[in-house]
């Protein structure tokens, strides 16, 4: 009698080697964040969209706190490097690098809502890990130093700075998350070379 070659019911054969199983695993995880939201998201899930072994998140994450945990660290790379490559396309003073901040903010939320959640709206990840920390923690510093650069006032130091920073944060965090929504549409309906000049003036316009 020959053996069987249905597959359907056999875990994945693929194979990986220490990192790439770890990408693998965010990739997935952030497919299934976005498919399920924060309350239907679970490692089987993950493993399963992966082609893994249901135990292969568990290794490497710990739980669902931990692989969130470490999706939510990646998002903030990535949220970093938007802003960042909007930056390199933006006249060098500081004024409009820290505008161009602020559209890299809102192009990530459009792009990756889901993670954008994750990052700023949910209490699932674990903020004082290491990792997300420090992740987190370089694009408040950047913002930091924008915001000095643009004002001539530390925002460490000068409360006058401070508020400077927070009204841009909230602008740029605001307009990100209403278009994201689906919300301000007379902006959304723009055509995108335009809109993106309102946002940059509208990022700016406390300062």
């Amino acid at each position: 009698m020959e053996e069987s070659h249905d597959d359907t019911a056999r875990p994945s054969r693929t194979h990986y080697h220490h990192g790439d199983l770890r990408a693998a695993l965010l990739r997935a995880a952030e497919e299934e964040l976005a498919r399920t939201g924060i309350e239907g998201f679970s490692l089987r899930a993950v493993a399963k969209r992966a082609g893994v072994s249901h135990a292969a998140p568990a290794h490497h994450f710990g739980d669902v706190k931990g692989l969130l945990t470490a999706l939510a660290a990646e998002g903030f790379r990535r949220f970093l490097e938007t802003q960042k490559q909007v930056m390199a396309q933006s006249a060098p003073d500081p004024r409009s690098q820290l505008a161009a901040a602020g559209l890299g903010y809102v192009r990530f939320a459009q792009a990756s809502p889901a993670l954008f959640r994750l990052i700023f709206s949910s209490d699932r990840p674990e903020f004082s890990n290491e990792e997300l920390a420090h992740a987190s923690g370089e694009s408040y510093d950047m913002l930091v130093r924008q915001v000095h650069a643009a004002t001539g006032r530390d925002p460490n130091f000068d409360p006058q700075a401070l508020q400077d920073l927070q009204a841009v944060w909230a602008t740029a965090h605001g307009l990100a998350d209403l278009l994201a929504a689906g919300r301000l549409k007379q902006l959304a309906a723009m055509p995108q070379d335009k809109r993106e000049a309102e946002i940059l003036k509208i990022v700016v316009r406390g300062l």
